[in-house]
């Protein structure tokens, strides 16, 4: 999971991006960057860290140009530690290209030594950005037939991209003197929104292409529509926006888990209200909490802040039980699911949270959580509730038992830090220290994020089910990349 954001504009792109991914910050904290480009000319700066620690004004200053992109990023692939592997990706031909991406490559294996033995192009990190950068310009130097650069020619290096390439991927790439490219992988896995307004001068349109449509919103601009899976979108230096889509059997397929606990709230994507679907989520456990804890079991519902807020108030409504807020949150803390390794998820749990005793004492609460993913957290939150003077502890979670590895750009890659893999639910409640452990069924979770639209008929939900929709994830691969995460 990452965020990205690219910019079309007539006005400086610099702090447009800057504060595009302030907004999209939750969807990353171990890095970011930013590309300008001024005409030909590229511009870039990239730091670990968060937003507001790596950008001073000197490096703003240098950012020149009316075209840029931005990106944050939480790892799924390479190193954390290694500022080299953070994004924006560069290759100088043809022309020059600059690429940001989110998701996973699943045949990196593949493309590492096809773009060695076959392309000629040297990777400096283990990146699959980097991969995917270089194929891109591999394919685009295949179709150039002059100087110029034609959509159409831009349209035919995406489709041979989508036949090289494995796994999910939204991608946005500025081509040096040319504009800016947006594509997104033929299930449409990760998301991708493009959005207009018209340009201070009133001549031209300006353009953005984001993860989440919070940043449409916060910059004025109009929702044109979600990139649809397999499409590119090609929009020149001038503002003008060319698309096609190139990928031969596009099939819409979004991660669950961006309703689930990934995005913000207040997004709309491929459609769907992430708000709305995580309210009906709530209705759906309700259902489920009554049908396996007595009534008396239960005096308050609580929610894990911020993300399981909707759901908790949803199952409180729907079972006529108090709802409270018992847990209060450090915001200067960053999320713990994406925290690079158990012991500091640990640790900053109870930098995090904090359990007030007032709401807590001599009470059977009901907390309810996004997800449960390592337990890690889980765990943790148990304790201080008992700790705080809770007379029993129910746990639920708005999502089903997480069993199987995540590969699609989520950082679930082994079996093994996964509380629900091999387990069943009352073993994981006992490991938890919960009375009562509840679940969401998978099929109430797919049905409440899809309910009231039909464009989308789908989720990806390979971390619930076993079942990986591009149908390229053998148990070899996973444990190859379980085998790589551990050494």
């Amino acid at each position: 999971m990452c965020g990205i954001v690219g910019i079309v504009s007539t006005e400086p792109a610099n702090q447009q991006v800057y504060d595009s991914l302030l907004l999209l910050q939750h969807r990353g904290q171990d890095s970011t960057g930013i590309a300008t480009a001024d005409g030909s000319m590229f511009h870039m700066h990239k730091s670990r860290g968060m937003v507001t620690e790596a950008f001073r004004t000197r490096d703003m200053r240098a950012l020149l140009g009316t075209m840029g992109l931005g990106h944050v990023r939480y790892t799924t692939k390479g190193d954390a530690a290694n500022e080299q592997e953070s994004q924006p990706f560069y290759v100088n031909a043809p022309y020059g290209i600059i690429l940001v991406h989110n998701g996973n490559l699943t045949n990196t294996r593949e493309l590492s030594q096809d773009l060695f033995s076959i392309d000629r192009r040297h990777m400096n990190t283990t990146s699959d950005t980097e991969m995917l950068v270089n194929v891109l310009a591999t394919e685009l130097e295949g179709q150039i037939s002059g100087l110029e650069l034609s959509p159409d020619e831009v349209f035919a290096a995406v489709s041979q991209v989508h036949e090289r390439v494995e796994g999910s991927y939204a991608t946005i790439a500025m081509i040096a003197g040319h504009g800016l490219l947006g594509f997104r992988d033929p299930f449409g896995i990760r998301p991708l929104v493009l959005g207009r307004r018209t340009g201070l001068s009133g001549d031209r349109d300006e353009w953005v292409l984001s993860s989440e449509s919070l940043v449409l919103e916060a910059g004025g601009y109009e929702i044109v529509r979600d990139v649809a899976p397999g499409e590119a979108v090609f929009i020149t230096m001038d503002g003008q926006l060319y698309s096609k889509q190139c990928a031969r059997s596009p099939r819409l397929v979004p991660c669950s888990f961006e309703y689930v606990y990934l995005a913000r709230p207040d997004s709309i994507m491929n459609g769907i209200s992430v708000y709305e679907a995580r309210l009906r989520l709530g209705d759906r456990l309700a259902d489920t909490v009554a049908a396996h804890v007595p009534g008396g079991d239960i005096d308050v519902v609580m929610p894990i802040p911020d993300s399981s807020r909707p759901a908790a108030m949803n199952v409180a409504q729907k079972l006529g039980i108090e709802y409270r807020e018992g847990f209060y949150k450090n915001r200067y803390v960053g999320r713990t699911f994406i925290m690079p390794g158990q012991a500091q998820r640990k640790r900053s749990v109870r930098q995090k949270l904090n359990a007030m005793s007032s709401e807590f004492k001599g009470r059977n609460v009901l907390i309810i959580d996004d997800s449960i993913v390592r337990g890690t957290t889980s765990k943790e939150i148990v304790d201080m509730a008992r700790a705080a003077g809770a007379n029993k502890v129910t746990f639920a979670s708005a999502a089903p038992p997480v069993r199987y590895p995540h590969v699609y750009g989520i950082n679930m890659p082994s079996r093994r830090e996964l509380v629900a893999a091999g387990r069943t639910i009352p073993e994981i409640a006992q490991l938890l220290g919960a009375d009562n452990l509840i679940y969401q069924e998978v099929e109430d979770m797919k049905s409440a994020i899809l309910e009231g639209q039909s464009a989308v008929n789908d989720l990806e939900m390979s971390c619930f089910t076993g079942e990986y929709v591009t149908g390229t994830v053998t148990d070899e691969y996973l444990a190859w990349v379980e085998a790589t995460q551990l050494s």
